[in-house]
């Protein structure tokens, strides 16, 4: 190879791969095993003592998953990464690894429904406090920030709307208070947009989405961006006091620019378990191999229905970025120029009942609570994802009773766009 730096398509199917030595297989094997011999007790203490790298037990670290976190950390320009069991499994260790009980971070108003349930609900058994604040409005964010405050938390492409977010304006608010921003990435993907890029500290995906594509496995994953001074503000002890289980060592201290990665690991997944299954892996690092070609045909895709759509009798509004007339295109424009990714909202003029009709009226579409699959799929929020929450939290979360959300598939656009005609015409 050349010396230049490879491309995003080179890296998504060569990053941290290698023929296996011991048998010479080009794809990535799945190492299907819970555990790994040690060469001697002196090379397990030094596992055990973080002094060397190495296997030690499929909880903590696996060959398998250790391509495709190494793969995932180039695509988003990161230092080291940590694929777990689900996206809400990698929020979790991050969280874990940054909080301590009584504090709070601030989350957007505009995020997947689970997460808003994670956040709101599940956190509150560990004193975690989650504060809310609308994305578009900086000064909301700030003036919501105090001396336990530990994070700034923002999906770059917001679910279920599909609008971008002002990364880099809500960066240098986080900074400026001595905060990491945590950035969700998996709306939009590497493919699309690089956070770390644009000031973000960490980035969170939901794997089973674009990254996997395929609807075929779960995962998540968390990149540290190796940007962040966890040492500096005496905020995150677990990175910048001895750890007594590693005989005293500091992890930002001793790892640097990927300590954020290490902690996660060693500290997080290895006491609260969500690790990722060897086959898992196996399966999303296939799929990682087709992303820029299958995030490509996604947004040319829903570009056309978005601009089908919008001129329907029967569709009251179109939220889509990639649309020129849209609030949020010139945000796509200087964030994602690709294009604005494959998720997007509408609504009927029936409101909440043309929605449910119109959803049970398609074909080739699948009614599922999911995104990110080469099939087109479709799901009402209002009735589903977001059901648990009061009709307050829906309008805010962009998924109120007349919003139906399509995840655009790489079908023929014509087919797509012929299957909703058809359930609209039921309507």
């Amino acid at each position: 190879m050349s010396n230049n730096e490879p491309g995003f398509s080179t890296l998504a199917i060569h990053a941290g791969a290698q023929p296996d030595p011991t048998t010479g297989a080009r794809a990535t094997p799945i190492y299907q095993t819970s555990s790994y011999v040690f060469e001697d007790t002196d090379h397990a203490a030094a596992l055990f003592g973080l002094k060397a790298f190495g296997n030690i037990y499929t909880r903590i670290g696996n060959p398998t998953q250790a391509v495709l976190e190494e793969r995932i950390a180039a695509l988003e320009g990161g230092t080291a990464a940590l694929a777990t069991a689900s996206g809400h499994a990698a929020q979790l260790l991050v969280f874990h690894s940054i909080m301590q009980p009584g504090c709070n971070f601030i989350a957007a108003n505009k995020l997947y429904g689970g997460s808003i349930n994670q956040f709101g609900h599940a956190f509150k058994n560990f004193d975690w406090h989650v504060r809310w604040s609308d994305p578009a409005d900086i000064a909301s964010i700030e003036t919501q920030i105090d001396d336990k405050t530990r994070g700034i938390f923002i999906e770059s492409l917001a679910n279920p709307g599909g609008t971008f977010v002002d990364i880099a304006a809500i960066a240098e608010v986080a900074h400026k208070h001595g905060l990491p921003l945590i950035v969700d990435n998996t709306m939009a993907s590497p493919y699309l947009l690089r956070p770390i890029e644009h000031g973000a500290d960490i980035v969170i995906h939901s794997m089973t989405k674009f990254i996997g594509g395929h609807g075929n496995s779960m995962g998540g994953i968390m990149i540290d961006g190796g940007t962040f001074n966890w040492s500096e503000s005496g905020n995150y002890p677990m990175l910048s006091e001895p750890r007594p289980e590693y005989g005293g060592i500091v992890l930002h201290e001793t790892f640097g620019n990927f300590a954020f990665a290490i902690a996660c690991r060693v500290l997080g997944l290895r006491d609260l378990g969500p690790a990722i299954a060897p086959f898992n892996a196996f399966l999303l690092l296939t799929g990682v191999e087709t992303l820029p070609l299958r995030m490509q045909r996604h947004c040319d895709n829903a570009l056309e229905v978005a601009t089908w759509l919008k001129d329907h009798a029967k569709v009251d509004w179109v939220s889509y970025s990639g649309l020129p007339g849209d609030d949020n295109h010139q945000l796509m424009k200087t964030y994602s120029p690709k294009g604005a990714g494959a998720v997007f909202t509408f609504g009927l003029k029936g409101g909440f009942d043309a929605g449910v009709k119109f959803v049970e009226g398609l074909e080739l579409f699948s009614h599922l609570a999911n995104i990110g699959d080469t099939r087109s799929l479709v799901i009402h929020p209002a009735s589903t994802t977001h059901r648990q929450l009061s009709p307050e939290q829906q309008i805010a979360a962009g998924a109120g009773p007349d919003v139906v959300r399509l995840s655009i598939g790489i079908e023929d656009v014509s087919d797509i766009i012929g299957d909703l005609q058809q359930a609209l015409d039921k309507v």
